[in-house]
């Protein structure tokens, strides 16, 4: 059974004029992003992957969050999570290969709101440092036609 675990990326910094995907993390987001990790080492067993957003956003929540693992999973930046709506998301994941059991996905709202929503089959809102745990029987294809159970959520706050 596949793991998805869906992380909103912490609280971002809107105090500067700069590009969207360049944004930082705010002071509260750098604080709050550990956290996710810390949770995520208490509750997921392993992660094998984590897909995350080019974003500088996201990618500083992961590597605040991802200190908190041992062993640290490989990270794949996509392109795609940028700005995706749940069905690219699904795209991204019916291409992971079935070996992989768990994988954390980090990006951005609306679309992880979204995707998780279709996933479950009723509203779930994913707040900054939010995160997600999903499965589902099957595969990563299998996703788009499942109904995923929300084995786990929680909103991480350092």
């Amino acid at each position: 059974m596949p793991t998805l675990v869906v992380v909103r990326h912490a609280k971002s910094d809107w105090s500067e004029a700069r590009l969207d995907e360049q944004r930082p993390l705010a002071e509260r987001g750098r604080r709050d992003a550990p956290a996710i990790g810390a949770w995520l080492a208490t509750h997921v067993e392993r992660i094998d992957l984590v897909v995350c957003s080019p974003a500088r956003r996201a990618r500083q929540t992961w590597q605040l969050a991802g200190a908190a693992l041992d062993p640290q999973p490989p990270v794949r930046y996509d392109e795609r999570v940028y700005e995706a709506g749940p069905t690219e998301l699904l795209t991204v994941l019916a291409e992971l290969p079935a070996e992989i059991r768990t994988v954390v996905l980090v990006g951005h709202n609306p679309g992880l709101s979204d995707l998780v929503t279709q996933l479950i089959g009723e509203p779930h809102e994913l707040k900054t440092s939010s995160v997600a745990v999903l499965t589902w029987p099957g595969s990563w294809v299998d996703a788009e036609f499942a109904t995923a159970t929300l084995a786990a959520h929680t909103t991480a706050r350092g």
